[in-house]
């Protein structure tokens, strides 16, 4: 299954009942087959939107360790998604934002809400090959003596002279 395309909003109301658009966003390419294992993740810029804070404090809020590539779960702290390299960006996950802005910051009102947004040329392409790819996996299924009819082009094949 593709991964679906989203728009990730994460309202933080209050005296001025702000919304802030946190990020748009196509995580993941294929699901695994135990369950959908994409998940919408924002950066560090849509969270700065989000929380309406500088840039500078939320880095100062996040959970991050020169020393240590995933620290683990600080309550206090905003806390990245998991990194494999130093180099990748942070990253996360919408709920740990709202849960950050609710606990931490003392946010009341703070709404997480998912949308799906309209589906793109590239995602009707794609969604268009994965069918066709699957009527022809159905037709190679149906089909019962497929060995034999191999075997009977190669030796019809093998009969004419080379060019």
């Amino acid at each position: 299954m593709l991964a679906p395309s989203a728009t990730t909003f994460i309202g933080t109301g209050g005296a001025n009942g702000v919304q802030a658009l946190a990020s748009s966003l196509t995580q993941g390419s294929l699901a695994s087959d135990a369950g959908q294992s994409d998940e919408l993740l924002i950066n560090i810029d849509d969270v700065q939107k989000a929380l309406n804070r500088s840039r500078a404090s939320v880095y100062r809020y996040t959970n991050t360790d020169p020393r240590n590539l995933n620290p683990p779960f600080n309550p206090r702290k905003l806390n990245p998604e998991y990194r494999a390299d130093q180099k990748d960006p942070l990253m996360f996950h919408p709920n740990e934002v709202a849960r950050f802005a609710r606990d931490v910051l003392r946010i009341k009102e703070v709404t997480v809400e998912v949308l799906n947004s309209p589906s793109t040329a590239t995602q009707q392409l794609l969604g268009s090959i994965l069918d066709e790819l699957r009527a022809i996996r159905e037709h190679l299924d149906h089909i019962e003596d497929l060995p034999s009819q191999l075997n009977h082009h190669r030796h019809n094949s093998q009969a004419r002279p080379a060019a």
